[in-house]
């Protein structure tokens, strides 16, 4: 994708069907990119990328400077080739990866749409639709750019469009077309509209439009039409149980809401990665201070002892160039301090690193065929480190599916299906039956509650061609309730403007609507005024049991306690509830208080103040019939996961666009907010009265813990009070409040503030954050974190393409993360280290080399055979411990996820650990070249009686070095597989058959002539064999001491765990979980009695003219 989107000024002017017209605007094409590199960018991006690692652009330095033939000691390419194959793997796995998003963008372009093209309908890609195109959607489209809708197959130009690839949520929203419009429902009539519309320019706001549309009318010239958000449909939403519609489209591409959205796909870098640079920067200067002061060592002895040593033939020139020269070869020498192969052993590693997590099997989901996909290879050890999660709730959490599970009607409880042990406690809905038909003490209660769910809603039927009905409704609440009526026997079926029918029991009966009192935040609750079939008129009314309560008549009220305590129940459950009531109303009454309400309704301003006011005259002593309880099914295993990984001790914050009742309770449902938490509500109408509340409740916060009150917290706060929160001057107090808590719920937020809260959090702590969403809301949270995790396996989810990782299901974060994160953590920081030591340890011996031979640049070993040593002898060590070692197995990782924190800590990779392993490797070398130095002193002389001389002095130590390393690989392995055993001592036994080899061929063809003559003299020589094994042994043995002595006297969780694994010990941990429920219902009854919630997902006003709308006995247009 490019980079930030265009900004544009002014508004936007668009002909209605003109194509010549709006070509000349230029508006951009409708095809669109999520991918990193196109076949322009892809070189200088990449290269920038990869020599923004200092590693490779010190060797790039180093390969430059060994092509001048007077300064290299070595061959000069014994670093340009190395360099070119990191490069060119690197290179593979980056166009591999972006070759995915091509391919998956190529696909989305080539989607078909059918355009208006004269006066009818013609099929072309998604990349063809242009600006001021008139374009037909049909049931289940996708939407191809941002559009107006003009018509529809629904009364009035009403539509139903699904926002899951947008949001996450499944429920189904209606959009409605201008009246202007919604006549022209054939391509005959809609080819003949003209005009032009005037809109907003293309901006991020999802929820906001603005435009007028300039139409030709007959009689008065231009008619003047005002849109706004109800006629907006934005790419990735989806066309929904309409028949048809047609849509003028307004923006394309990225210039498309959803687009606009999203942002580049970000370099992101591991904080090993960070680190492992800077680290690699104070190498470079100690080497660089290591060759400047062997140069400098070069020109005393050239200034002191010159004169003495002319067979050398000194170049008695220029010093000060000389010197420059002396530095570079210097630098050559010893630029293998750094290991070259380092990068690349990373890239790989982390590659099959990436391939076990997509191999999985615990991480496939059968349901959809979906395994685990980790699309960024280079974050997987970020896995293992991760302080914070920031998660969507629908879609992510919760499947955003409701079932109607149980109801309490005259205070008897009624479930679906019964559990054996539950008998006598809780009845069946087939015993609900019974009870109606067969004159129970609560049959006309029964009655009454049925009827309010099948006649109390604005849900409206779809019948199909099988008679089969579907609910259509804003709300998932509303459909489940009518969908548990239609089950225990009230069958919703039609709807018309005045009246709707219901099968009762099998009787058709119709049920006249005479108001509607719609549900916002503030009423809590929703009622409907309804005459029956008996000419009675009845007041239904559904909402919070707060709300509720405080409206029942002071009359007998015999269900109200037993009620409530089923409500209770319900809650610790985690189900969503909802108080049943209802009363006759008088026909005078009702005359008298309708006359109020119309009044009220035909009101200017204030009309909904003054609607709530006249509903408060009605909703009165209304007598209670029952509760309904209903699941917001999570997704399986959320609770088990998210108390996993608050163990484990990451913060999990949930972002989401509902409403603060109901992410309250899904945070209690899914074990985020526990019981025994105090929750901390933010929600202020402005910017000084949010200041004031979050000031004060952390001054109230810090005075308790210094009190020695560590009370658990619950951060709530709402997209409004969120909005004045993340300004600058107060961003940083609310983060301090934020932090306090163990969990936080932002509510009603917008993408940019989701991105935002994680920005806030990025920039001013040291934590590395993961964030997780499934809708194209959560793109550019997901893109803002450190990790990005999609949901991915339902169609058109765009979180899973522009994620790190996709997973199908919430819960396998758990293992993604104890598991694999905390391996590949591990693995990688073994890999960075023992890369580092065994190349210090070898070329740090051509330090003291260059002491011992008068800084004359001499290079001790021969120079292929150097480079062989990283790229061929000490490969496959490094790979082995970074892919297969295993610290701890899967099984104690996820019994024990407070090892996940050795990762927070940094236990095993840090810049303390980093130089104690420099440190380790410079003693070795200095020790393994006096060893050598100390056999060969006074030329060795062979048993052939040969003289050893410099190469089989060099050859020796190399081959010391060699198995020191090797040996230092088998002490740090955590454990043995056949591919260790490949690595370690196959990576010697190939040595000692190689060399040989290679040491009497190379010099029969003309190069390595170093080697001539050396075979015999050395694989013949006890002293040879005895110091290459004897060096080992005697340089790790303190390293095993050690290592032994800190897993007896000082051990860390994970060596105990370690035991445990080892001897198969059991867990001896006190059993708690049945009393830990008991305290936890307990608590849970105590906080619900303090504030008893509820939870009803439900479209806020606006819905009564729309279903006013419908007649469904009427055949829809054909469009």
């Amino acid at each position: 994708m490019a980079g930030a989107p265009k900004v544009y000024t002014g508004e936007r002017l668009l002909y209605l069907n003109n194509p010549g017209l709006n070509a000349q605007l230029k508006f951009i094409k409708n095809s669109v990119s999520t991918s990193k590199y196109n076949p322009v960018t892809f070189l200088p991006k990449f290269l920038f990328e990869q020599f923004s690692k200092y590693a490779n652009l010190f060797f790039l330095f180093a390969a430059c400077i060994q092509q001048i033939p007077t300064v290299s000691p070595t061959n000069r390419y014994t670093t340009i080739a190395p360099l070119a194959l990191v490069l060119f793997v690197a290179a593979l796995k980056e166009l591999q990866e972006d070759v995915k998003r091509h391919q998956s963008d190529a696909d989305l372009n080539s989607r078909k749409t059918k355009v208006l093209v004269g006066d009818q309908f013609v099929e072309k890609p998604w990349r063809s639709v242009q600006v001021g195109d008139i374009v037909r959607l049909e049931s289940n489209d996708f939407f191809p750019a941002d559009l107006v809708i003009i018509s529809s197959s629904e009364p009035e130009g009403l539509c139903y469009i699904e926002t899951s690839n947008l949001d996450g949520e499944t429920n189904l929203k209606i959009k409605q077309s201008s009246p202007s419009t919604s006549s022209l429902t054939s391509p005959q009539a809609v080819s003949r509209l003209t005009g032009q519309m005037r809109c907003e320019q293309p901006n991020n706001s999802l929820y906001t439009f603005e435009a007028t549309l300039s139409i030709a009318s007959g009689t008065s010239g231009q008619k003047e039409v005002p849109l706004g958000p109800d006629q907006i449909l934005l790419r990735g939403a989806q066309l929904r149980n309409t028949a048809w519609l047609y849509g003028l489209v307004v923006f394309t591409g990225h210039d498309t809401k959803l687009m606009r959205n999203a942002t580049a796909a970000p370099i992101k870098r591991t904080a090993m990665e960070r680190m492992v640079n800077k680290q690699v920067v104070f190498l470079f200067f100690i080497l660089l201070g290591l060759s400047i002061g062997c140069a400098v060592g070069s020109l005393l002895r050239n200034h002191i002892n010159g004169s003495q040593m002319w067979y050398v033939e000194l170049d008695t020139g220029n010093v000060a160039s000389q010197f420059v020269l002396d530095i570079l070869t210097f630098i050559i020498l010893y630029q293998n301090l750094v290991p070259i192969s380092l990068i690349v052993t990373m890239e790989v590693v982390r590659f099959q690193q990436a391939i076990l997590i997509n191999s999985d099997l615990d991480m496939y989901y059968p349901v959809t065929d979906t395994p685990a996909l980790c699309r960024t290879s280079s974050l997987v050890e970020e896995l293992g480190q991760i302080h914070y999660i920031f998660s969507d709730k629908t879609g992510t959490l919760t499947c955003n599916q409701m079932d109607f599970q149980q109801c309490s009607i005259g205070g008897i409880p009624y479930i679906e299906t019964v559990e054996e042990g539950k008998r006598g406690e809780l009845f069946s809905f087939a015993e609900m039956r019974a009870n109606l038909t067969g004159g129970h003490e609560t049959s006309s209660v029964i009655n009454e509650f049925l009827t309010l769910l099948a006649t109390c809603h604005t849900v409206i039927p779809e019948t199909d061609n099988d008679g089969k009905i579907t609910y259509q409704a804003s709300s998932p609440d509303e459909a489940a309730l009518v969908s548990g009526a239609d089950v225990l026997g009230y069958r919703f079926t039609t709807r018309k403007p005045q009246s709707i029918f219901v099968d009762v029991l099998g009787q058709q009966q119709e049920f006249q609507v005479l108001n509607i009192l719609e549900f916002n935040s503030t009423r809590k609750r929703m009622s409907s005024v309804i005459r029956g079939p008996d000419g009675k008129v009845k007041l239904y009314c559904k909402g919070a049991d707060t709300v509720i309560l405080e409206r029942l008549s002071q009359g007998t009220q015999p269900y109200t306690e037993i009620t409530l305590n089923q409500l209770e129940e319900y809650a610790t459950e985690g189900l969503r509830t909802l108080c049943i009531a209802m009363r006759e109303i008088p026909e005078e009454e009702y005359r008298r208080w309708a006359a109020i309400y119309d009044k009220a309704a035909a009101t200017i301003n204030g009309r909904a103040d003054a609607i709530d006011k006249a509903a408060e005259l009605i909703e009165r002593d209304l007598f209670l019939l029952g509760a309904t309880a209903i699941e917001d099914k999570l997704q399986e295993g959320v609770p088990d996961t998210i108390h996993t990984l608050q163990q484990a001790g990451i913060k999990v914050w949930v972002l989401t666009g509902d409403r603060q009742e109901t992410a309250i309770n899904i945070g209690l449902s899914c074990r985020l907010i526990s019981e025994s938490m105090s929750l901390v509500i933010v929600n202020e109408e402005s910017a000084h009265e949010t200041r004031d509340f979050i000031t004060k409740r952390l001054e109230a916060v810090k005075n308790a813990r210094n009190a020695g009150d560590f009370e658990e917290l619950a951060l709530i706060i709402d997209g409004k009070s969120l909005s004045y929160a993340l300004e600058k001057g107060l961003n940083k107090i609310f983060l301090e409040l934020a932090v306090m808590c163990k969990a936080v719920v932002c509510c009603r937020v917008s993408p940019l503030q989701k991105a935002l809260v994680v920005k806030l959090v990025k920039k001013n702590l040291q934590a590395n954050l993961l964030a997780i969403g499934d809708g194209a809301n959560d793109v550019s949270m997901i893109q803002a974190a450190h990790v990005g995790v999609g949901i991915s396996g339902q169609e058109g989810l765009q979180a899973a393409r522009s994620a790190d990782v996709a997973i199908s299901q919430f819960r396998f974060l758990k293992k993604l993360l104890l598991v694999h994160g905390t391996w590949s953590y591990q693995r990688l920081s073994k890999l960075i280290l023992y890369s580092f030591y065994k190349n210090i340890a070898l070329y740090m011996t051509g330090f003291w080399f260059s002491i011992q031979s008068s800084f004359s640049g001499q290079v001790l070993e021969e120079s292929w055979t150097l480079t062989f040593y990283n790229v061929v002898f000490t490969v496959l060590p490094p790979f082995v411990l970074g892919v297969f070692d295993q610290f701890v197995g899967a099984r104690m990782l996820d019994r024990y996820p407070e090892l996940y924190t050795l990762g927070q800590r940094n236990k095993f990779f840090s810049v303390r650990i980093f130089w104690q392993w420099i440190a380790s490797a410079v003693v070795h070398s200095f020790v393994i070249y006096a060893a050598t130095a100390a056999v060969v002193k006074d030329e060795l002389i062979l048993p052939q009686g040969w003289i050893a001389g410099q190469w089989v002095w060099g050859t020796t130590l190399y081959l010391g070095c060699l198995l020191t390393v090797l040996a230092k690989a088998a002490l740090i392995s955590d454990i043995w597989t056949k591919y260790t055993l490949l690595a370690i001592p196959g990576s010697f036994i190939f040595t000692m058959g190689f060399l040989p080899l290679y040491a009497w061929v190379a010099p029969l063809l003309g190069f390595s002539l170093e080697y001539q003559n050396l075979v015999a003299r050395l694989w013949s020589s006890l002293v040879f064999w005895l110091t290459i094994f004897g060096l080992p042994v005697a340089l790790l043995l303190r390293d095993f001491a050690w290592k032994s002595y800190k897993r007896m006297f000082t051990p860390e969780p994970y060596h105990i765990v370690q035991e445990i694994q080892k001897f198969n010990l059991p867990d001896y941990r006190p059993r708690m979980e049945q009393f830990q429920k008991a305290i936890k219902k307990v608590r849970a009854v105590q906080r619900l009695r303090r504030n008893r919630g509820f939870a009803f997902s439900q479209t806020e006003e606006g819905q009564e003219h729309l279903i006013r709308a419908y007649d469904t006995t009427k055949t829809k247009l054909a469009g």
